[in-house]
């Protein structure tokens, strides 16, 4: 008789790794999410967190944390649906509407949990999502758990949109859902050309901002401000883990749609609600947000020194547009040997093999916070010229630059 447990016990892929030394994931932090971080009692620089604006760590942001679960206690005790909203969900949810400029917001206790549930109860039997083929996994998910269609166009191609939304009868519900920013490759999305084609075919458009939000625009409000389209884009969601420092998930869109979401939604009528004290975190991250501008101005200062840095040296960072920079290895081995060489130099980085990436485009994530400082890119730079010498990637010598300015 088959056992089902089988499979666990002849999957080695990660044991071998480990045997190897150059297994990357799961590493055990022993200390907060700052510029440095600690493993086994040594001192790392991260380059692989998405805290951009280095909020993770303020002491403001603690503060909020703490004084709501003193005041409120560690849980809510039960789904939204039932005993577990409370007046500070509805009033995070206006401040996030109001920082969306949309009608209406829902918070889910997860940025996963609200693509599932946000997509699944949308995307009916007889509708169609129509995603970009490097949009992230849980809007993939959240399909699957639709009773609708899903199709997929290549990646930022246009021409290719077109194609897909000229394939489905008039008949169908359409919805067009991309990532704002890609969080592998850092580039953004082609959101003017987007909105006029998705209108041209009679499509809703959904922009997930999980990483545009608190970094991109003027205020920080996200891929929509910086095209100035808040008023074109139908639904903006989001995770609470990055900027806004925390753990959770958002909606914003006009007040029918979140009022049907909130009463069909399975992720959220059947999952506890989101703690206080995550409540107040996202909630005094948007007023820094919005009452310090500095902060996004220096992280763009930094990425664009540290990535005119890694191109001098020849690394090829993609299509980049973002504090989100993809430095191309090439084959999984390599970007596996690439990181153990820049940990063993005291850097934190994340690598991503296939399938997250193509064949043979291996990279390593990198990605700083506003709280960085000149010293630490410097070193950063340092060390990936050590490396990418050693290893073959780069040639050896860098040239003098000077900083873009953003």
């Amino acid at each position: 008789m088959l056992d089902i447990f089988q499979k666990c016990r002849d999957f080695q892929t990660a044991k071998s790794l480990i045997e190897r030394g150059i297994y990357p994931y799961f590493k055990e932090i022993e200390s907060a999410q700052g510029p440095e971080v600690m493993l086994n009692g040594r001192k790392f620089i991260m380059i692989g967190s998405n805290n951009y604006l280095g909020l993770a760590d303020d002491p403001r942001m603690k503060a909020a944390a703490s004084e709501a679960a003193l005041k409120y206690g560690t849980g809510c005790a039960g789904s939204r649906f039932l005993n577990g909203n409370t007046v500070f969900h509805k009033e995070l949810e206006k401040k996030i509407a109001r920082f969306k400029h949309k009608e209406a917001a829902l918070v889910y206790a997860t940025g996963y949990q609200m693509n599932l549930g946000v997509v699944s109860c949308l995307v009916g039997r007889d509708d169609v999502a129509i995603v970009d083929k490097l949009d992230h996994a849980s809007i993939l998910d959240g399909i699957r758990l639709s009773s609708g269609e899903m199709k997929r166009y290549r990646h930022n191609d246009m021409n290719d949109l077109d194609r897909v939304l000229s394939g489905i009868g008039p008949e169908k519900g359409k919805l067009v859902i991309v990532d704002g920013v890609f969080s592998m490759e850092g580039d953004i999305c082609n959101l003017p050309e987007i909105v006029k084609i998705a209108k041209k075919h009679g499509a809703r458009v959904m922009v997930d901002d999980a990483h545009g939000s608190g970094v991109l625009g003027k205020n920080g409000r996200g891929t929509c401000e910086h095209f100035n389209l808040h008023d074109e884009v139908d639904l903006i969601v989001g995770t609470c883990s990055k900027s806004f420092a925390a753990v959770g998930g958002f909606v914003a869109g006009s007040a029918d749609v979140i009022h049907y979401i909130q009463n069909t939604s399975r992720s959220m009528i059947f999952s506890a609600a989101m703690p206080l004290s995550c409540v107040a975190t996202i909630s005094k991250a948007i007023d820094i947000i919005e009452a310090e501008p500095e902060r996004r101005a220096n992280l763009w200062r930094l990425t664009n020194k540290l990535k005119q840095g890694l191109q001098d040296m020849g690394y090829d960072t993609g299509n980049s547009q973002t504090p989100i920079i993809p430095v191309v290895i090439g084959e999984d081995v390599a970007c596996f040997s690439m990181w153990k060489m820049l940990s063993e130099a005291g850097l934190f980085a994340t690598p991503v093999i296939t399938p997250a990436v193509p064949p043979g485009q291996a990279l390593i994530r990198v990605t700083l916070m506003a709280t960085h400082t000149d010293a630490h890119v410097d070193r950063v730079l340092e060390v990936f010229e050590q490396c990418g010498t050693k290893l073959g990637v780069i040639k050896a010598g860098r040239k003098n630059h000077t900083p873009a300015v953003h």
